[in-house]
C-alpha cells in the first residue's frame, strides 16, 4: 500500500487485552505516562487540552486542543486534534486479537501541500510509531 500523505496510519499487535488498552488510552493519569497531561474522558462531545513541551521550528505552541467526537468502550476512541492553526482527526481501534489487542491507529487530515503540515506529518509521524510500545508498557502495569 502506498503512503498517504495525508495521514499517519499505524498497526500494531500488543500482548494485553483490550480493557487494558482501552484504560490506557482513555485515563488521564495513565495517558499522562505515554503521551502527554490532559483532562480526556471518553465522553463524546467532550472538550479537552494536552499540553507539552513547545516545538518552535514547526510553530507548535505546545497545546493540543481536542474533542471526543466518538467513543465505544474497549473498542474505538476519535478525536478532533488541533494545534490552534490546524485540525486533524485522532482515530484509535482496538480489536481483539487472541490474549492480545490488534491496535489502530489513523491520525488524518494533513495537507501535503503545506510545508509546515508535512514537517508537522514527518514529526509525528516518528512519534506516533513510539507509541504503542508504550502504551504496551502502561498496560502491563495495570
Amino acid at each position: 500500500m502506498a503512503d498517504d500523505p495525508t495521514a499517519i496510519r499505524l498497526d500494531e499487535f500488543l500482548a494485553h487485552p483490550p480493557a487494558k488498552v482501552w484504560r490506557a488510552l482513555t485515563e488521564p493519569e495513565l495517558v499522562a505516562r505515554w503521551l502527554m497531561p490532559g483532562d480526556i474522558r471518553p465522553e463524546a462531545g467532550h472538550r479537552f487540552t494536552f499540553t507539552t513541551a513547545p516545538n518552535e521550528r514547526a510553530g507548535f505552541a505546545g497545546v493540543v486542543h481536542c474533542q471526543v467526537l466518538e467513543a465505544e468502550p474497549e473498542k474505538l476512541l476519535k478525536l478532533s486534534w488541533s494545534d490552534g492553526r490546524v485540525d486533524w482527526t485522532v482515530t484509535w481501534r482496538l480489536e481483539p486479537e487472541g490474549r492480545g489487542t490488534r491496535l489502530f491507529l489513523d491520525h488524518e487530515g494533513f495537507d501535503p501541500d503545506d510545508p509546515i503540515q508535512r514537517m508537522s506529518r514527518r514529526i509525528m509521524g516518528g512519534g506516533w510509531r513510539t507509541v504503542p510500545r508504550k502504551i504496551a508498557e502502561v498496560a502491563a502495569t495495570l
